[in-house]
């Protein structure tokens, strides 16, 4: 049951008689931020009566007047200047309730059309541990693939791995140099790790001896123009503050660069055996990228040890997947593209959209000063080749008509041209989508990283909060007492493991994914796991009590969903716990509009709300007859079915008892 989308189609059938945009009039039918005012309002005859040159309470009265909604609504009444106020009616509430109460789908409505729908998302680089970095991608694409496939989508994930770059590269060069055949033995996936950080760190080392000079050169003149600006402004002149705060800006900038290229050469200077290893290898980064040339090329040792290291890579990456309960469709890396990619060139070349230009092979988008380079003038091939390819595979082989690329923000200005080349290559038919996200950040307000700078690992970060939620878990439950104050703790050692492993994922998912995706987000474990407020241990608790009256009362929960007594809305609490409950589907179909799971928590809270005021002003288990605690048994475990469900579709668990 979808009630808004119901009332929106109803609506625009009668806007057509006064706009030439009905739908787009029609989507300002909206929930009542105010139960006084009814359970849905349309907001649109201000602006569509300017538009016409009417009055907006006549225009309202004249649309009211047109109406069809008797079967959904009360008599719809306008109020105001010109506001329409819906109050559906009970017995749809209880229609909706019925066919949610004996549906494993809880009433939703699978679409009538799907769509082939692939969703890129996580994505890592197989050479190098996941790190915090990668949340945001894996959680909100798992979440959008749940989602779209709950309401009848054919989805594919698919988890474009980056298993044939630089970072391999790297390896190849660690191993051949550096490797530790005893520590390689014992933990191959913990020796390669050691590999990349260090080839890496004495590359980045040589790149910032390099830069020093013209950094510390840059920074110089930066001070000179403050200063100079500084003496030149006018106090009482807004520009001149504006200028002057836009150089504070751009100097603080270059000094904190200057500082992050002094602590990459301290940290090798530092050490006599990293400083050694840099004075042996002064041309490591250089060489890396032969190595990855080589294996590009076929060369045989480097194509062995890609095939001896990559199953090691990936069991790594599949061992935090299965700790958060994610899966792919299919996991093609760059890899599987290599060979497809001299063919992608040519047949841009043929069609006329790719051009040389500097030696190199590119396509111009109209609009766009930098070209979209597919080819370099070495001949190597670049990740727009890789992605083209991905496209045209996933379109003719899959057949796809969406795809969906859950990747960070930085990345917009490439998929841009990317989706934008693809449509003048032939592709213009599928909905290219880039569900960017922003960046999780510290308490300081700056990338997550630790005290040295790195970045953090995700295994490491989700041990923390499954500790942390063990914490809260055995204090709840040694809190617990009987009517005389003594302690009657209910959970043995290992079901508050199971529920600390439970209540920690969750908390760090629903971080994440409470948020609006494309803004920045401070990581805070204090509000992550707090159990009250907009958090999953909040819904977790919420599900587990709720659970706990049927335990408590002895209820058959089973014998519940087969019992014929209807759920009758007698109070206001009942009614409006019903009505949340009805609008489970327009909940679902918002996060796909915008690929935005924070539309399915927001929904999840304001039910978790409706309940508590529900608990408040209707007694459950105590109910004055058999048939209310009936019925208001039956609205307490639809309530728990749909946070259960809805939690799992963000891929977050529950537990009956915590």
């Amino acid at each position: 049951m979808n009630i808004l989308r119901t009332l929106r189609e109803r609506f625009a059938s009668v806007l057509a008689d006064f706009t030439e945009t009905p739908d787009e009039f029609a989507q300002m039918v909206r929930p009542a931020a105010d139960s006084r005012f009814g359970d849905f309002q349309a907001n649109f005859c201000m602006p569509l009566a300017k538009r016409n040159g009417v009055a907006p309470r006549d225009l309202a009265l004249s649309v009211v007047d047109k109406l069809d909604v008797a079967d959904l609504c009360t008599p719809p009444e306008v109020a105001g200047p010109g506001f329409i106020n819906l109050t559906i009616r009970d017995e749809l509430l209880q229609q909706g309730l019925k066919q949610a109460e004996s549906d494993s789908r809880l009433g939703v409505d699978a679409v009538e059309n799907p769509r082939n729908v692939i969703v890129d998302f996580s994505s890592p680089n197989v050479a190098k541990p996941m790190h915090v970095g990668h949340l945001r991608s894996t959680v909100i694409g798992d979440s959008i693939c749940r989602i779209l496939r709950f309401l009848g989508h054919n989805v594919t994930s698919d988890n474009h791995i980056g298993d044939w770059g630089t970072q391999f590269g790297m390896i190849i060069y660690g191993a051949k140099h550096f490797i530790d055949q005893a520590a390689y033995e014992q933990g191959a996936v913990s020796e390669l790790s050691r590999l990349y950080r260090l080839v890496n760190q004495l590359s980045e080392y040589h790149a910032a001896c390099a830069e020093l000079p013209n950094a510390q050169t840059r920074l110089e003149a930066k001070q000179s123009e403050l200063k100079q600006a500084e003496a030149d402004a006018d106090p009482a002149d807004k520009s001149a503050k504006k200028m002057l705060k836009k150089l504070r800006s751009e100097l603080e900038g270059l000094q904190e660069s200057l500082e992050g290229l002094h602590g990459k050469q301290d940290a090798i200077e530092s050490s006599p055996e990293l400083k050694q290893l840099a004075q042996a290898h002064p041309d490591i980064a250089r060489l890396a990228r032969e190595e990855t040339a080589k294996l590009h090329q076929g060369n045989e040792e480097n194509r062995e040890l890609w095939n001896k290291f990559l199953p090691e890579c990936l069991a790594a990456l599949h061992q935090v997947y299965d700790r958060l309960g994610i899966k792919f469709d299919l996991e093609l890396g760059e890899s599987f593209y290599d060979e497809m990619l001299g063919a992608v060139v040519s047949n841009l070349q043929q069609k006329g959209f790719a051009e040389e230009s500097d030696g190199a092979q590119c396509v111009f988008i109209e609009g766009n000063n930098a070209p979209f380079i597919v080819q370099k003038s070495d001949g190597a091939f670049t990740y727009a080749t890789t992605d083209l390819a991905t496209i045209q595979y996933r379109v003719e082989k899959l057949e796809a008509n969406e795809m969906l690329y859950v990747v960070d923000a930085r990345q917009a200005e490439h998929f841009r041209m990317l989706f934008a080349t693809a449509s003048k290559w032939g592709y213009g038919d599928v909905k290219f989508e880039h569900v960017s996200f922003g960046t999780v950040l510290g308490k300081d307000k700056k990338p997550m990283k630790t005290r040295a700078g790195d970045n953090i690992g995700l295994e490491s970060l989700l041990d923390e909060a499954v500790s942390r939620a063990r914490a809260i878990v055995a204090g709840n439950d040694d809190a617990k007492t009987d009517v005389d104050g003594n302690p009657t703790p209910e959970l043995d050692e290992q079901e508050r493991d199971r529920i600390a492993e439970i209540v920690g994922l969750g908390g760090v998912k629903y971080a994440d994914l409470h948020h609006n995706r494309e803004s920045d987000y401070v990581f805070d474990w204090d509000k992550m796991l707090a159990t009250s407020g907009d958090t999953a241990t909040y819904m977790q608790y919420a599900y587990a009590r709720l659970c706990g009256i049927f335990r408590k009362g002895n209820v058959d929960r089973a014998g519940l969903h087969s019992s014929p007594q209807a759920i009758v809305l007698g109070a206001d609490a009942e009614r409006a716990l019903a009505l949340e409950l009805c609008r489970f589907e327009e909940a679902l179909h918002a996060v796909t509009i915008d690929a935005k799971p924070n539309q399915l928590t927001q929904y999840l809270y304001e039910l978790a709300g409706k309940l508590t005021g529900f608990y408040e002003q209707c007694p459950v288990l105590k109910a004055d007859d058999p048939a209310t605690r009936a019925s208001r048994l039956k609205l307490v475990d639809l309530t728990g079915r749909t946070i259960r469900e809805g939690l799992s579709l963000l891929g977050i668990g529950v537990r009956e008892q915590m």
